[in-house]
């Protein structure tokens, strides 16, 4: 697996596209969940680019299902605390290892900042519901990352969640977005991980700051 760590990633180019931000709540053929919701609106927002393909991703969904988004855009700042918030738990679990180890490591669930793509507002967490909202189970919760489970292709799921996980891959797929392996949830589109896994020359989304949207409109 290529980690978001790995140089290969991190020497990828970046040609700023410039699209902005939008914010999901003003979307209603999209939906919400609020476990993550910021004072600031942070998780609502995603590149138009991804929102785009999301739309038409779930389309292509069975009638009776909608994607649940939990997470969109997250400042880096935000990002860097989780990251070294992760190597802290690993520093803890297991002392004594070289600095480069605890990066590669956290790197697996985490993304450092500088490459991350949810900094770039390119990724989104989400999982499926019902046209009623009801959240289904996919094996784990969303951001369990303490067992193997979250991985996407994990053998030890139930066929019920495996065959929702295929339902949520073949659709986000079709439309052009990558996933991280080790995390079912996360899917991305314009950023250095999607242009080296589709040999795209660059990514398309660099960091990205709430001033290249509009402010949401209550």
């Amino acid at each position: 697996m290529i980690l978001l760590s790995d140089p290969v990633i991190t020497r990828m180019p970046v040609e700023e596209c410039g699209e902005a931000l939008l914010d999901l709540r003003d979307l209603p053929a999209l939906r919400l969940d609020p476990r993550l919701a910021d004072p600031a609106g942070h998780y609502a927002r995603l590149r138009r680019g991804v929102v785009d393909r999301l739309v038409a991703a779930q389309a292509a969904l069975p009638a009776h299902l909608r994607f649940l988004i939990v997470e969109g855009y997250r400042p880096g700042a935000l990002q860097a605390r989780y990251f070294e918030a992760h190597k802290a738990r690993l520093r803890s679990s297991r002392p004594g290892l070289d600095e480069a180890w605890y990066h590669r490591q956290a790197s697996r669930y985490i993304s450092p900042p500088e490459v991350a793509p949810h900094v770039a507002g390119a990724a989104v967490d989400l999982t499926l519901c019902t046209v009623d909202g009801a959240e289904l189970w996919l094996g784990t919760e969303v951001n369990d990352t303490d067992t193997e489970d979250c991985h996407t292709s994990a053998p030890g799921i139930t066929e019920p969640a495996r065959e929702r996980r295929h339902l949520l891959c073949t659709a986000l797929t079709s439309v052009g977005l990558i996933n991280y392996p080790s995390e079912w949830w996360h899917w991305s589109y314009g950023d250095r991980y999607w242009a080296y896994l589709t040999a795209a020359p660059a990514a398309r989304y660099g960091p990205a700051t709430l001033a290249t949207g509009r402010p949401h409109s209550p």
